[in-house]
Order: C-alpha cells, then sequence, then structure tokens
C-alpha cells in the first residue's frame, strides 16, 4: 500500500448495511507512502487509519 497526501481513501462497507466510508488523507505517517495515514472522512471525522484488505487509495495525481 503507497498513498500520499491529498489522495482520496474509501473503506469498504463489511456488510450489506454497511456503508462505503470516503476520506482524505491529511498525513502520511509511515515511510515511502507507507501507512499509517492521517485521514479526514467526509463526515468531518479525523483518524489515524492502519488500512486492512478492505480499504482503496484513490490516487489525485498530485
Amino acid at each position: 500500500m503507497n498513498a500520499a497526501q491529498g489522495d482520496r481513501i474509501v473503506i469498504r462497507g463489511r456488510t450489506v448495511e454497511s456503508a462505503d466510508r470516503h476520506g482524505e488523507i491529511l498525513e502520511v505517517r509511515g515511510e515511502d507512502g507507507a501507512p499509517p495515514y492521517f485521514v479526514r472522512f467526509d463526515d468531518g471525522h479525523e483518524s489515524v487509519v492502519f488500512p486492512g484488505g478492505d480499504f482503496v487509495v484513490e490516487k489525485t495525481g498530485s
């Protein structure tokens, strides 16, 4: 997993009733784009995230 500040993330819902969570990576705390990532989710919540298999990085091209 490799990401950069400004990339978007999607964490897929684990069940049919669970919505996907979307957010922006504000800070990459690992070396060379590795996790953990400090993320602001679209609902305003901010958290340090250690991605699992349900995590997708959408590159912004910056």
